[in-house]
């Protein structure tokens, strides 16, 4: 089987193999356990150092179809866009003719490209991973409302599983509920609630930019110091808003408190989750936030807001806590926990028994069943 890949993920060539973002990678190659021969088509970075986080594809028979990345931010870019963009329809249309399941990264410009593409092969097997959130009832850019109205539209799109993080259509044939794993089976251990003893430690993982609210996690740890609450906060991951935490911290003498750490190896993070009370985490926009799923897994406590499919990942809050984007109310959330000991227990023990659900086991398993059936 010849398995086409569409995606908006930025790659690098190094020493021969293809590097992207690691999560994506990891899972991608996942799926290429049950093909025979893999096609990625997606922007190629210049030569570049590689990140931590950055992982290479796994197969034997891979080929990589270099297309220019689709930029809309400033009015140059558009112009060049818009000049590049006939011919990568063209490519997408000529590889999406040659394979045999078409698999779609959504939702991102290369995304959009190839949910119009597809519609003129209604006979092929096809996938798309909608990395965002669906909830009908969010804001969202017009290009992402566009993607989801293609690809759920039965009379446009056919022979198709979008795989959306909730289930919010559940008549559409078209949608497929489903999750997101990191760790396999072997790693489950019988991990007590951590004691809350010594040092409050919480932690923050994700991009640091404005839509996942870093500097909201770092005002909450301003307003624990201030109730003589001793804490610190490690942050995981990069992003525009780093220079910001920077100011912030030294502005309130919080540079001992406040860490930021970058892009680590996936085995450091585990280690830190493992370590970890709480998880600070007041994105504004989501689809199945990895960094809520993988704290439960070690029975982080995700203090975490209401959006995509969050409230129903904690159980509307019998395991986590689900608040406004709001410092304070954080902090209180968290000082409200350590009061109540058998409240912090219970939540971080029912965080691990529901997400230990979602092993890579099982979500390999429901791949395979994706592109065998």
């Amino acid at each position: 089987m010849k398995f086409l890949i569409l995606t908006h993920v930025e790659h690098k060539l190094h020493n021969g193999q293809y590097f992207g973002y690691g999560p994506y990678v990891k899972e991608m190659n996942l799926w290429f356990e049950f093909v025979t021969e893999v096609v990625v088509v997606a922007p190629l970075l210049p030569e570049q150092t590689l990140n931590p986080i950055d992982l290479p594809y796994i197969h034997p028979s891979l080929r990589f179809v270099e297309v220019p990345p689709i930029n809309l931010l400033t009015w140059k870019s558009r112009f060049q866009t818009a000049l590049h963009l006939p011919g990568i329809f063209l490519t997408v249309f000529k590889e999406m003719r040659r394979a045999d399941h078409l698999h779609l990264r959504c939702p991102g410009n290369m995304g959009l490209v190839a949910s119009f593409a597809q519609i003129f092969f209604p006979g092929k097997k096809k996938t798309a991973k909608y990395a965002g959130n669906w909830d009908p009832s969010s804001l969202q850019p017009f290009s992402y409302r566009l993607q989801q109205k293609l690809l759920s539209n039965q009379a446009l799109t056919k022979n198709m599983n979008v795989l959306v993080y909730g289930d919010w259509q559940p008549n559409n044939r078209n949608l497929k509920p489903f999750f997101t794993a990191t760790y396999f089976e072997k790693e489950v251990k019988n991990t007590p609630p951590r004691p809350l003893l010594g040092p409050l430690k919480l932690i923050f993982v994700g991009t640091l930019s404005s839509g996942k609210n870093p500097l909201v996690s770092c005002q909450t740890v301003f307003f624990l110091k201030q109730q003589g609450i001793d804490c610190s906060l490690q942050l995981y991951g990069e992003g525009p808003e780093r220079e910001k935490i920077e100011r912030f911290a030294l502005d309130n003498s919080l540079q001992e408190v406040i860490h930021l750490h970058g892009n680590v190896k996936a085995d450091q993070l585990k280690d830190e989750y493992a370590t970890s009370h709480f998880l600070l985490f007041a994105s504004s926009s989501e689809g199945w936030p990895k960094a809520v799923a993988e704290a439960m897994f070690w029975g982080c406590i995700p203090i975490t807001t209401r959006v995509s499919c969050v409230p129903e990942m904690i159980g509307q809050g019998s395991r986590g806590v689900l608040v406004e984007p709001d410092p304070k109310k954080m902090c209180n959330e968290i000082v409200n926990l350590l009061q109540n000991p058998d409240r912090y227990n219970q939540l971080s023990q029912e965080a691990m028994d529901w997400s230990r659900q979602f092993t890579m086991e099982q979500f390999k398993s429901e791949i395979k069943k994706l592109i065998q059936n």
